[in-house]
């Protein structure tokens, strides 16, 4: 489980010590570059997977369609930044067999529900999170001069090819 809290750490790093060089405006800025989405937005939405995966462990069973959108999260970055520490915090727990719902056309009744566990459910909200990422790249670059790290928003196995191809 180290490796995983540990990746999810170091991504929540990332996007923190970007928030915090972002004024509370640009943060809010709906983006055209973004489909009208702002970079608080995509924060809200990585954090708001995992904590619907914290829940789902609790319970059994993860609905990510069935989160709480919290829209403070969104309009305030210290709020986010709170939220993502406290999500590491709760990074601890053992692997489990979990329940993965999906509601495909929004009825109850046509709910698709397949066999998951935690940490698989951990890489995904990883995968997910980096592609926000990178959508947050471009919403940065249009609302402020921060320079990021080159590995903010690159996947993990591209970041491997790119220094294999420069060898």
């Amino acid at each position: 489980m180290m490796p995983l809290k540990n990746i999810t750490e170091d991504l929540f790093v990332q996007i923190i010590d970007a928030l915090q060089q972002l004024s509370p405006a640009h943060y809010t800025n709906k983006s055209s570059l973004l489909s009208g989405a702002s970079i608080g937005q995509h924060v809200r939405h990585i954090i708001e997977l995992f904590q619907e995966l914290h829940k789902g462990y609790e319970t059994g069973a993860v609905n990510y369609e069935k989160r709480q959108r919290n829209y403070n999260i969104e309009q305030n970055k210290d709020i986010a930044i709170q939220a993502m520490h406290l999500i590491i915090d709760e990074m601890g727990k053992g692997n489990k067999d979990l329940q993965l719902i999906s509601e495909y056309d929004g009825e109850e009744d046509s709910n698709v529900a397949v066999a998951t566990n935690y940490f698989r459910e951990i890489i995904y909200n990883i995968e997910h999170t980096v592609h926000h990422m990178a959508l947050i790249r471009v919403g940065l670059q249009e609302v402020s001069h921060i320079v990021l790290p080159a590995t903010f928003g690159v996947a993990a196995s591209t970041t491997k090819y790119r220094r294999l191809c420069a060898q």
